[in-house]
Formats: structure tokens, sequence, C-alpha cells
């Protein structure tokens, strides 16, 4: 065998170039993009604990049967995810493999991360996937899940699982003060004077100890009222307006039932209180039969939909898990397949109601027959649909701007200042919106 070819410059420099390529390819990741077999390696970005906070034992079941099938279906495609990572560190776990180039193909997106991820150009825009799909119907889902991943007018989400917030009624408190559980248009004069009436001494001690509700908080009084309180991109909010003043007003008006006396989960928890807003994933969670005995145990308790303020309506925030694909993604077709698997097949959204506490995004799962029996079999109940689809048609989403959550916490500094100063509430309103509108171009300024 003529050795002479091995022994040149071109072969010793060829060489080089393969090992340089590949020390290139491993410190940077890449070589997990390279396809070592025929099969395609679809990855996906998941946390391995339960969404809305409580535990069930199915963490990932339902993508590990969503994964099953698609392989089934797609024998050439290996989908994999890496598992233990919390709820908690899922932020910060996804920005790593932003800032290190090895971003799933297919991840699960907290509401919390959507604008900066889509800001930021981290998700592919989906409108052409759409469009060219004649297999996809946005109309499917729920429309404001749906809108819930959009930005800037694009798509670039689709809603996996939601869950709608609602106003927790303890029926046992209102049969003994005859009282009829409010209806389901029902309006913050309704609201005010269930409070008026509950709220009293009932061990004759002189100290106020049942009340009519906790947790009801500025967020919530805004969204009845209609307030839309910043613009689009977070550049500036109107603090000044008419609906936030009355929803503050109807607030302080709360407050003073209670005697100075701050009223906590814990008073509803022990059957003290009439009302307190919560997701209906937690109605869901603690009616099963597993968890009863662990809350809300020694009363009967209902939900119903949100007051409606004067300037509003029954309006509820809408809480959506979400699902998006990278911008980087080489698998992008079927990447897309599996999303629609995800999110638009009725068996697998259907068993969301199996081994997990919010609800399809699709109507036609959470309107069926079967979901109707599932959910009267887990919460021992026969439970009224009606209330639940009046809640998902009323239902708003958060704005989508960096920083909205910082400038969320302003607004709540300024209506508890505002609550506690006992003082004018409309010159309150244009001093505080100088502060907001400041702190806003100055968050702006730091994200440009």
């Amino acid at each position: 065998m003529d050795l002479t070819f091995f022994k040149t410059r071109r072969f010793r420099v060829g060489i080089s170039v393969i090992i340089a390529l590949a020390a290139l390819l491993i410190t940077t990741g890449q070589y997990r993009r390279i396809r070592f077999s025929k099969d395609m390696v679809l990855t996906v970005g998941v946390f391995s604990d339960n969404y809305w906070g409580i535990q069930n034992g199915h963490a990932n079941k339902i993508i590990d049967n969503a994964i099953l099938r698609f392989q089934h279906e797609h024998p050439d495609v290996k989908v994999e995810y890496e598992s233990g990572i919390m709820k908690a560190d899922y932020s910060e776990w996804l920005s790593e493999q932003m800032m290190n180039d090895t971003m799933p193909d297919v991840f699960f997106i907290l509401g919390g991360d959507f604008s900066t991820f889509a800001q930021i150009g981290a998700l592919k825009d989906l409108d052409n996937l759409i469009k060219r799909d004649p297999f996809f119907d946005p109309s499917a889902y729920y429309k404001t899940a749906y809108d819930s991943g959009s930005y800037a007018g694009r798509q670039y989400a689709l809603p996996y699982e939601c869950a709608p917030n609602m106003m927790f009624v303890n029926k046992t408190i209102l049969d003994r003060e005859h009282i009829a559980m409010p209806a389901r248009d029902w309006t913050w004069n309704d609201f005010y004077e269930i409070c008026r009436k509950v709220t009293k001494d009932t061990e004759g001690t002189g100290i106020i100890n049942q009340f009519g509700t906790c947790n009801y908080t500025w967020n919530d009084a805004f969204d009845a009222n209609g307030v839309s309180l910043f613009d689009e991109k977070g550049r500036s909010c109107d603090f000044t307006v008419r609906e936030v003043g009355d929803a503050i007003a109807f607030l302080e008006k709360l407050e003073g039932l209670n005697s100075g006396y701050s009223v906590s989960e814990r008073d509803f928890s022990q059957g003290n209180v009439v009302f307190q807003p919560m997701l209906f994933s937690e109605y869901r969670a603690y009616k099963s039969q597993e968890l009863s005995i662990k809350k809300y145990s020694d009363f009967e308790w209902e939900c119903v939909t949100m007051p409606a303020g004067p300037s509003g309506d029954n309006y509820s925030r809408l809480d959506t898990l979400s699902i998006a694909m990278s911008e980087e993604t080489s698998n992008q077709e079927m990447a897309w397949e599996f999303m629609k698997l995800l999110t638009q097949d009725q068996a697998i959204q259907a068993e969301i109601f199996d081994y997990s506490d919010g609800i399809s995004v699709l109507p036609s799962v959470t309107q069926s027959e079967e979901t109707i029996k599932q959910i009267a079999e887990d919460t021992g109940t026969a439970f009224n649909l009606d209330i639940l689809e009046s809640a998902m048609e009323k239902t708003i989403i958060q704005p989508r701007f960096r920083g909205y959550d910082n400038a969320l916490e302003e607004v709540g500094i300024a209506v508890r200042s505002i609550l506690d100063s006992k003082s004018n509430i409309q010159m309150e309103q244009i001093i505080w919106n100088r502060t907001l509108n400041n702190f806003l171009k100055s968050m702006q300024s730091q994200n440009s």
C-alpha cells in the first residue's frame, strides 16, 4: 500500500482542519444539531412539576403520552426532553439554552416570559405556518387563550392549557345568612351588599369574626371596571381616568367593612369568609377527592363569575400555559406538527382533565359531556358548566411588554398608598400618574 499521500502536507492540513472544526462544534454546542443517524431528533423544553402549583403525581404524563403517539406516527423522529427542571428554575434554564445556542425546537413558555422572548426574537413567527396549513384552525381554540400567544400582531405561540380567575363562594355562610348565590351577571353593588350583610361578630365577643371577602385585589377591580392602564408597548399609562378612581373607591369601601382587620386566605380556609378570587385550577384541585381533606373541607363552596364594575363587565384574567417554537430550529415542520398535536388534538387535550388541574383550550373538549362527567366525578358535585363558559367568554389577557411585572408592582404601590392615605383619590391619581409614567420611561430606556 502506497503511504506517500498520508505523508503529504495536504493530508496534514486536512487533518488539522477536521480537528479544529470538531473542537468548534463541541465548544459552541452545535454538535447537538448534527444528525448522526437517520432519525431526526426533536427537542422539547418542559418543566417537571405542576404548572398550577398543586402536585398531583402526573407531572409529565400528557407530554409522555403525546411523545409516544407522535413517534408512532413519525417513526423517523425521536422526541427528547431534559427531565428534572422545576418550574421555579425553568425561565432561567430557557435563558441559558438561548445564550448557549441550544434552545429546544419546541418549548413550553410561561405567561410572564412570553413578551420578553418574543421581543428579543427567540420565538418563531408562526403566521406563515398557520396560513399554509389547511388542517390548522385558529377558531378551534378559546379566543382569549389563542390571543395570549400573539405579540405585536403576530402569532408566536399556541395555547396548551388555561384557567380563568373566578370568585369562590362559601355557600355554608350564605345558607346560614339566608342569602342566595350570586347570579353570573352580578355587579359590585351585589358584591358589596352581601359583604356588608355577612361581616359581623357571630360570637358576641365584640370582635368581627366573619367577613365578606379576602384577596380581592386592585387587579380584580381594575379588570372588572374596564381599565386599560398601559398602552400596547408599555411606554405610558393613564392612571387619572374615572374608571381607576371608581375602582380604588370601591376597594376602600370594601376594606372599610373590616374595621381595620386584614382578612387573609387563612380566614377563608377556616370557613370565616364568603368570597375569594382563585383560578379555576385551584377549584378543580381542592374539590378533588384526593385533596378535599387538606383545604376548604369544613364548609360547602362553589364558584361564580367575577362581579362587574359599573364601567366594565364580569371580566377576569385568563392564565394560559403556551407552547412556542425556537426561531433557530432546524426542524420547523416536525416542530409544528408536534405543537398541533399537543394543542389541537382532542384526545391529547382531553387528558388535561385526567392529569392536570386546568382546562382544555379547546371548547369542543371542555364543553363535552365527557368533561362534565369527569369534573363531576373529581369534585363530587354536579358542576354547572355554564358558569365556566360564562367566565371564559369574558376573559382578558395581560398586556404584552417587557417589564410588565415591574410596572404592575409600581401600580400596586400607588393603589396601596392611596388607600392608606385616606386622602382625595382624584388628587392622588394625578400625583401618582406622573410617578408611574416616569417609571415607565426609565424602564424603557434601560431595556432599549
